[in-house]
């Protein structure tokens, strides 16, 4: 009798026909041990990098979750870090059932099919908040219990070197390649010491464990009583503790209004401070001040993702983030309007969203 031809997976494209071949050979030889149905692979979701997610059937267990991460693109050694400081927090995060290193693919539990950015987006936006408000209050115990968690030297610091990185995609990305502009002289020096302040300014923060990415569509509604699911928290740092917090209210993919911004930052701030998370300076007693802080930071994150965005449209061919960049120009405008320091990035964005072509151009002063 001939040996059975490995299962195979159904509605999944690959463009590598390798890859494809050992994805078919690894799922052949983990399907018996977890019940799974091979036949029933299909897309689940894919992030901004190079990884993928399926989801399959099981005889008896409903469905899991296959990453699909090549090893010369996703290392997963964070992901597997991570997912274990989360679950170390009492947290909800995926478990890992089988993991081939060296393959690059990974098997999961489901934390569901809806994330809480597609649970909002279904709901007319009169009544978005009324639907958002519980689940953002949810939101905030996870990320405060997360945050307690924090241990230094455990996660790579998110430091200056890497806060400068980031800010440096905007110049790179979204000035240059995507909109033309490029900036020399003192239009390059002014934007320059605009990036070594907000980096000064963040770096102030007291430091706790970063998502980076603690936002609706990376949340899983909680289920049977439990915490929120948490997803794609593989580039966790230990950096400002800001940073989570800002990037929960100043979304990539949804706006709230200031007044929805500023009650659910407060009641982050009342319980931080409950947690004993706000001993730093006078955050404790002065929402002011630490507000301050969380504007500053997400300006940090509003110049990095424009960068991303335009990266991911124009390097890796995923147009549909450019779509979201007018988010964050205006994010960035409404931040660099309230800060004395920050004129010259509101001018400049003001000048390049108002006059800067295609063809490409040296700025001038600024």
């Amino acid at each position: 009798m001939a040996p059975a031809d490995p299962p195979r997976s159904e509605g999944v494209q690959w463009v590598d026909p390798e890859r494809e071949r050992a994805f078919n050979a690894w799922l052949a030889q983990v399907a018996p041990a977890y019940q799974l149905v091979p036949a029933s692979v299909r897309p689940a979701s894919a992030d901004a990098g190079f990884r993928r997610y399926l989801r399959i059937d099981t005889s008896d267990a409903g469905s899991r979750i296959i990453m699909d991460a090549p090893p010369a693109l996703e290392n997963c050694e964070p992901f597997v870090k991570v997912a274990a400081l989360i679950h170390e927090a009492g947290l909800k995060a995926p478990q890992i059932l089988n993991w081939d290193e060296r393959g690059g693919f990974m098997l999961l539990t489901d934390l569901g099919s809806r994330t809480i950015l597609e649970t909002l987006l279904e709901v007319a936006e009169p009544v978005r908040i009324e639907k958002a408000k519980p689940l953002y209050l949810q939101a905030l115990d996870v990320l405060i219990s997360w945050q307690q968690s924090s241990k230094p030297g455990i996660l790579p610091a998110y430091d200056a070197t890497v806060l400068h990185r980031e800010l440096q995609l905007f110049p790179d990305w979204y000035l240059a390649k995507h909109r033309g502009v490029t900036l020399e002289g003192t239009a390059r020096d002014a934007l320059n010491k605009v990036f070594d302040l907000i980096v000064a300014r963040n770096l102030a923060s007291p430091s706790v464990y970063v998502h980076r990415d603690f936002m609706p569509r990376n949340l899983m509604p909680a289920t049977d009583g439990g915490p929120i699911g948490v997803l794609d928290f593989q580039d966790a740092l230990y950096g400002p503790m800001t940073y989570d917090i800002a990037s929960l209210m100043r979304d990539a993919f949804l706006s709230w209004d200031e007044e929805f911004v500023l009650d659910i930052t407060v009641r982050y701030w009342e319980r931080a401070k409950k947690a004993g998370l706000m001993g730093f300076e006078d955050w404790g007693s002065d929402f002011g001040s630490f507000w301050r802080a969380v504007e500053w930071m997400g300006l940090q994150r509003h110049l990095k993702v424009a960068g991303i965005f335009a990266r991911l449209s124009l390097r890796d061919g995923k147009p549909k983030y450019l779509a979201d960049t007018p988010r964050f120009i205006a994010y960035i405008r409404h931040t660099a309007g309230r800060y004395r320091e920050l004129a010259p990035l509101l001018r400049l964005v003001d000048q390049v969203e108002g006059t800067a072509t295609a063809s490409g151009w040296a700025f001038g002063r600024v």
